[in-house]
């Protein structure tokens, strides 16, 4: 295993049990981070929203990965994250693709991808199944989660 993939498995060991101080470790102070809510975060705002994340989950969020492989300047992993959204006290179950950008050992760009159609519907219930497609139901989850990282920092 070469130490790429040691921080890859160092970071989502450390998402599974919680331990956001490991996690933030394996990042890079320039880190840049995308997702289909979050959209673009950057340093300080990409550490931050994962520790609202953890602490909105209270631990009850569980967290599985695989196929993580890596060379010396890329890789990649799955995850899958079940928790209750806060919003709605619903399930969720969603299935993310990782990639990765490695810089001086740590990552330096992690970028998240999944269905967020799928994740509106088990966030939202019947609401999301008629309007989670929608840019307007897209940009609404995107503003939430960004004023919800902002009310937190």
């Amino acid at each position: 295993m070469n130490e790429n993939q040691k921080t890859l498995h160092k970071f989502y060991a450390a998402f599974a049990t919680s331990n956001y101080q490991d996690m933030i470790s394996c990042y890079h102070p320039n880190i840049v981070f995308t997702d289909p809510i979050f959209h673009t975060l950057e340093a300080k705002d990409a550490l931050n929203m994962w520790k609202m994340l953890l602490e909105k989950g209270e631990g009850k969020t569980v967290i599985e990965y695989s196929n993580i492989s890596a060379n010396e300047n890329e890789g990649t992993a799955n995850w899958v994250a079940t928790y209750l959204f806060s919003a709605t006290n619903r399930r969720v179950v969603n299935r993310v693709r990782a990639k990765f950008i490695f810089q001086d050992g740590l990552i330096i760009k992690h970028t998240d991808t999944f269905d967020l159609y799928k994740w509106s519907q088990q966030a939202f219930g019947f609401k999301g199944y008629l309007m989670g497609w929608t840019s307007f139901m897209k940009e609404k989850i995107h503003e939430n989660a960004v004023a919800s990282l902002a009310s937190y920092s």
